[in-house]
């Protein structure tokens, strides 16, 4: 058991404490995290807004982190100790139906655990004076140690800024794959995206990898479109 300072949401409509929490130490298929940087989402305001269906508290939110694994549990074997990692809210097996035939993102291995706030063998890793605090989106990255199943992690380079790339875990991703995905652009097509915050200015990003012959950005805030140009 570790001591680790935390952004709780104690309850829905109400400000994040920041206490020190305990959080066990990972057990077998899992891995400890000492969490760099963090990005803030709309999600987690949405779930903290108590609109959220799924939302449970009292929780850990965040996740989009950039992270450094501090320590792994037994059989543990695509990360060790000192590598650099993104924490991932959709994992990936490699093993169900959905991983093998190329439908990661429904992946399913520990989806029905992580939408209760549990690590998969159902129980949580992080408690305060005694009394479980739950995960979220099987990542919380809004403690500074966090515990995820190894297949939660994916691990990048040492030497990619863990403040920039931790954006990597959720909003640039989203932008990306709406358009290289979901839209499906090919070279040569037209694409407008309206609104140019992180997701957006992914989605433009994702329209260049694309090959798009023109890319209209559309927002209310004229300072965006030197951004969306860079």
């Amino acid at each position: 058991m570790i001591k680790s300072r935390a952004a709780v949401a104690f309850e829905a409509k109400k400000p994040l404490e920041i206490v020190e929490v305990d959080v066990a130490m990972p057990k077998a298929g899992e891995v400890l995290l000492r969490v760099v940087a963090s990005g803030v989402c709309h999600t987690d305001a949405y779930t903290l807004s108590g609109a959220d269906p799924e939302g449970i508290f009292p929780s850990i939110l965040g996740h989009e982190g950039g992270a450094i694994v501090e320590a792994i549990g037994e059989g543990v074997t695509s990360v060790a100790v000192g590598d650099h990692v993104i924490p991932l809210y959709t994992p990936e097996c490699r093993k169900c139906k959905f991983c093998l035939s190329g439908k990661t993102n429904l992946c399913q291995a520990i989806r029905a655990t992580q939408g209760k706030g549990l690590m998969p063998d159902g129980t949580t890793r992080f408690s305060y004076k005694g009394q479980p605090i739950f995960h979220y989106m099987g990542t919380s990255t809004f403690s500074e140690y966090t515990v995820l199943p190894e297949i939660s992690v994916a691990k990048i380079q040492k030497d990619a800024p863990l403040e920039k790339v931790c954006l990597l875990g959720c909003g640039v991703t989203t932008g990306i794959g709406a358009v290289i995905n979901t839209a499906k652009v090919k070279p040569g097509d037209t694409v407008a995206i309206f609104g140019l915050g992180g997701i957006g200015l992914s989605a433009v990003i994702g329209a260049v990898k694309a090959k798009a012959a023109r890319i209209i950005a559309i927002d209310i805030n004229p300072g965006k479109f030197e951004i969306a140009r860079q």
